[in-house]
C-alpha cells in the first residue's frame, strides 16, 4: 500500500499563479480549486489508491504566539484567499480525504499522516507531495520520501541528506540555524547553510551543543527549532483505509455544474468505474 499526502495549500497558490500567464489577471473565482482537484484526480488515474490533502483553513497557527513575525494571512490576494474554503469543500465532495488546519498548519498535518502511516504494517512507501523544505524532516530512508516536482526530484534520505548536508532528522536544526525568510524567521547572524552543517555534523542538534557555540544567541536559535519542528500527534485518522478513494460523492455532480467543470465530473467518474471493475 502506497500513501498520496499532498500540500494543498501550495498547490492552491501553484494553479493560482499558473493560471495568471492565461488569463492576464482575470481570476477565474474556482480556477484555482479545479487545478488542485485535476492533479490529485490524474494521481488517482495513475492508480494512487490512498490519498490525502492537507490544507491551511486559516494562515496563522500557534507559531505566531511564539514568535511575532511568524508568517501570517496578511497579503494574500483576495482572490486567492477566497478560494481557500471552496477547496477543502470541493475535496471532500470529491471523496477526497482532506484535512483543513486551523491551530496547527498544513505541513504539521503532513507531517502527522505521515507518522500515522508508517506505524501501519501494511504500508509501504509514503509520499509528500511538496517542495517545502521544512518537510524533509519527515524523510525516513526509502520508505517515507518527498516529492518536489518543481525540482523534478523524488528525495529520500540520502538525497535529504546531499541537498542540506544533514540527516533528515536534523532538518530542524538546520532550518533553525539558517533561517526561513517564508516562514519569517531570520535564523542565527553569521550561521550559513554551509556553517549550520557543520556544526550540526560536529555535535548533533543545538541541545547537544557546547555553551560557547551560540553564546547569547542559544535561546533564540532553540525557538527558531520550535517554530521549525513539524508537530506529528494530529489525529487525522484511525486507520489508513480511511485515505482509500473510493469515488465521489452524491454531492459532486451538482458542485461541478456549479462551477461549470463537466469534464472534471467526467473523469472522476470514468476513475470510479475502472476502480469499480478492477
Amino acid at each position: 500500500m502506497i500513501i498520496d499526502l499532498v500540500d494543498g495549500t501550495y498547490e492552491l497558490f501553484r494553479h493560482f499563479y499558473g493560471l495568471r500567464r492565461f488569463t492576464k489577471g482575470q481570476d477565474r473565482p474556482h480556477g484555482a480549486v479545479i487545478g488542485v482537484l485535476q492533479g490529485v484526480l490524474e494521481m488517482i488515474e495513475r492508480k494512487a489508491t490512498h490519498v490525502g490533502v492537507a490544507t491551511d483553513h486559516v494562515i496563522e497557527s500557534f507559531r505566531n504566539d511564539l514568535w511575532p513575525g511568524y508568517k501570517t494571512g496578511e497579503g494574500i490576494e483576495p482572490a486567492l484567499k477566497a478560494q481557500f474554503h471552496p477547496l477543502e469543500d470541493a475535496l471532500a465532495a470529491m471523496g477526497v480525504a482532506v484535512w483543513p488546519m486551523v491551530e496547527l498548519e498544513a505541513d504539521d498535518a503532513l507531517a502527522s499522516a505521515a507518522h500515522l502511516a508508517c506505524e501501519d504494517a501494511r504500508v509501504e512507501k509514503v509520499l509528500i507531495w511538496t517542495p517545502d523544505k521544512d518537510l524533509a524532516q519527515c524523510v525516513r530512508a526509502d520508505r517515507v520520501v518527498q516529492v518536489d516536482r518543481r525540482a523534478k526530484a523524488i528525495r529520500n534520505a540520502e538525497a535529504v541528506r546531499q541537498k542540506f548536508g544533514v540527516e533528515p532528522s536534523l532538518i530542524p536544526d538546520f532550518l533553525a540555524l539558517v533561517g526561513d525568510a517564508a516562514d519569517g524567521y531570520p535564523g542565527i547572524a553569521g550561521v550559513g547553510a554551509v556553517g549550520a552543517a557543520q556544526l550540526l555534523n560536529r555535535y548533533g542538534a543545538i541541545e547537544q551543543f557546547p555553551e560557547n557555540v551560540l553564546r547569547d544567541q542559544r535561546e533564540a536559535a532553540l525557538l527558531f527549532k520550535r517554530l521549525a519542528t513539524l508537530r506529528t500527534d494530529a489525529r487525522l485518522f484511525g486507520d489508513v483505509e480511511e485515505l482509500r478513494w473510493r469515488g465521489p460523492t452524491p454531492d459532486f455532480a451538482a458542485w461541478a455544474e456549479r462551477v461549470k467543470a463537466p469534464k472534471l465530473l467526467e473523469r472522476c467518474l470514468q476513475a470510479q468505474a475502472a476502480l469499480d471493475a478492477a
